[in-house]
């Protein structure tokens, strides 16, 4: 049985590309490193396409934390 798996970096370039969705990852990135987030934009996305086994997206987002 398969199952059907969303990759973080594939949410990030389709769903959160939506600036009223950024509290999901800046909540994620949050917890994840132990400090407050906040996003302040995505600025960059790019693909690789040319496997279909192999594929991966690349984000550069703009943060700033509580530090």
């Amino acid at each position: 049985m398969r199952k059907t798996l969303i990759r973080f970096d594939w949410a990030i370039k389709r769903l959160l590309r939506n600036k009223a969705n950024f509290v999901v990852l800046e909540g994620f990135l949050s917890e994840l490193l132990f400090d407050n987030i906040k996003i302040e934009q995505i600025l960059e996305s790019e693909s690789n396409q040319e496997y279909d086994d192999n594929k991966f997206n690349r984000v550069d987002i703009l943060t700033h934390n509580s530090k």
